[in-house]
């Protein structure tokens, strides 16, 4: 059902991008802080209407587009710089509407009650496959298909492919295995290594907690980190062919290899005195607190867990420095590797029409690329754009890497997976596996109910 990712993403092993990473984090955070490229970048939210780059974009006076997606807050204003650029370029009118977590349910009503967006991002690629099956997606056009394959490797445009035809834009990435860190709580308890292995992890959270600070900020309000944790612990304990064919369900999430990856996350989440809040604290934290928490207050948390978009929210919620105040290590290894799940937000066109179009051309330049990844908190697959424009020297070192790693890393599995499963705020893996945080000791339990609600989603989705 899903051949064409998963050809992609076997392609070649893990490895060598767990290898690079930890490479890259290590050159970022020797004697870098987070202003280093600042003032350098300040300009490039202004933009100009002439690209150096020579792109040219339609005018467009008088029309007026809708363009959908997650973001809220920081995310959502970093953005809003790369479309204010747009409308200077072509003199559409652009109205941002954000989705909310249920991305395919609100733009599922939209579109069946005849008012879909112009352009929306899905953050899942089962979405994507799932929206092309019913038509509902416009294919890519000459210009902007131009500008993809100059700007992106292949497992980037692949990726934004279904049968055979070409729908989107992967103009927003993620690296999805980084743990990010308080260097004043890690001092005080005298911690001057950060952990490599699962068992070095447990270890320095368990001395961070005898030492009193929170040991690890958890956002399990939202259900979608939950399910990042634990791909990074499957990808790394149970290697990569065993995640592609969970990935796509041609094993059950009964199988061995899931309890063994449950049981480990267990480890951390059955452990309140580790847990910032305990557990029922975690479950009551969404995303946004779980960041803010670990970089401020009183008694912040030591570390929080999540991808590189958590320097959008130090940087606009906190006044912590990123590479002095916060610094960040890769997902430790549970298995011989520390694992490299990615992610990505994937622009697609819901309308026929030249606004549609445009904006999908300018997503995919160097030009939007520079001025999102000048705000901050965002990295692009955009292989051709300026490394230098990064708002810091951290985020501009994990993008590096990312580059460099080419097609080889993992995607997020819940967002290969159909919405209902792996989509959506309160059911499927969402809801399960805030389940099995409340009540870590129910590894059987929440197998068989993993099971069942992707049985369901996949012989419907």
């Amino acid at each position: 059902m899903r051949s064409t990712c998963r050809k992609i993403r076997t392609r070649r092993a893990a490895k060598s991008a767990a290898a690079l990473l930890a490479a890259a984090l290590a050159l970022a955070l020797t004697g870098c802080g987070g202003s280093d490229d600042k003032d350098d970048n300040s300009s490039a939210s202004g933009g100009s209407s002439e690209s150096s780059s020579g792109l040219k974009l339609p005018k467009l006076n008088g029309q007026t587009l809708e363009v959908a997606a997650v973001w809220t807050g920081p995310e959502q204003d970093n953005f809003l710089k790369v479309l204010d650029e747009f409308k200077k370029r072509t003199g559409a009118k652009v109205d941002f509407v954000p989705t909310g977590n249920n991305t395919s349910t609100f733009l599922g009503t939209k579109i069946e009650g005849g008012q879909p967006p112009d352009v929306a991002f899905l953050p899942q690629v089962g979405v994507l496959h799932q929206f092309a099956d019913k038509g509902w997606l416009k294919p890519l056009g000459a210009d902007a298909q131009a500008q993809l394959e100059k700007n992106f490797s292949k497992g980037w445009v692949d990726l934004g492919a279904w049968k055979g035809k070409q729908y989107g834009i992967y103009a927003k990435a993620a690296n999805k295995s980084l743990v990010w860190y308080n260097t004043a709580a890690f001092e005080a308890a005298g911690i001057t290594d950060t952990p490599k292995t699962w068992k070095d992890f447990l270890s320095t959270a368990q001395t961070l907690s005898d030492a009193g600070s929170p040991a690890v900020s958890i956002g399990g309000a939202d259900g979608w980190t939950l399910t990042d944790w634990f791909e990074n612990v499957y990808l790394s304990q149970a290697g990569p062919e065993k995640y592609d064919q969970l990935a796509t369900h041609k094993i059950k999430w009964t199988d061995p290899s899931v309890k063994d990856a449950l049981t480990t996350l267990a480890q951390l989440w059955g452990k309140d005195d580790l847990i910032a809040g305990g557990r029922k604290g975690a479950l009551n934290t969404e995303f946004p607190k779980s960041v803010t928490q670990a970089f401020s207050g009183d008694t912040p948390a030591a570390m929080v867990y999540e991808g590189d978009f958590v320097t959008a929210n130090i940087n606009a919620d906190t006044k912590a420095k990123l590479g002095t105040d916060a610094k960040v290590f890769p997902f430790p290894a549970v298995g011989s590797e520390s694992p490299v799940v990615s992610g990505g937000d994937v622009a697609v066109a819901l309308k026929s029409g030249a606004g549609a179009q445009a904006l999908l051309t300018f997503l995919a330049s160097t030009d939007a690329a520079e001025i999102w990844t000048a705000q901050g908190g965002v990295i692009s697959p955009n292989k051709e754009m300026d490394p230098a424009k990064y708002k810091d020297a951290v985020t501009k070192q994990i993008a590096q890497a990312l580059i460099a790693a080419g097609d080889n890393f993992r995607f997020d599995m819940s967002d290969q997976a159909p919405a209902a499963f792996g989509g959506t705020q309160g059911v499927g893996e969402w809801k399960d596996l805030q389940d099995f945080l409340r009540n870590p000791t129910d590894v059987a339990g929440t197998q068989k109910k993993l099971e069942s609600d992707a049985a369901k989603a996949y012989a419907t989705g």
